[in-house]
């Protein structure tokens, strides 16, 4: 069986561009949760500092985090995030120790 893949993403957004940012990746989030290889999705912005946004995202497999990140929005979003960004995405891998919730 293919290991899942799961991580943890901190976005610090410029701060007059945070809310053009949220609207921006909520409307993809059920997208995203509808991919065949999404496990769970989750976008939170950080209750203190409302320019932090907090992905917690598990796929399938990392082949599946590939396919939707090749998909254009995606890319999209990822070759002008700087203008949307104050510093690059910090990305921490997690390991699963509990099975999702997801239903």
């Amino acid at each position: 069986m293919t290991q899942a893949y799961g991580f943890i993403l901190h976005a610090h957004s410029k701060a007059e561009k945070a809310d053009e940012f949220e609207a921006l990746f909520r409307a993809y989030v059920e997208p995203s949760r509808s991919e065949e290889g999404c496990i769970e999705y989750h976008m939170l912005r950080d209750a203190q500092d409302p320019s932090l946004f907090i992905f917690f995202e598990v796929w399938r497999s990392r082949a599946d985090l590939e396919i939707h990140s090749a998909l254009p929005h995606m890319r999209r979003f990822h070759e002008n995030r700087m203008d949307y960004l104050q510093r690059d995405f910090e990305i921490r891998e997690i390991e699963m120790l509990s099975p999702s919730s997801a239903g």
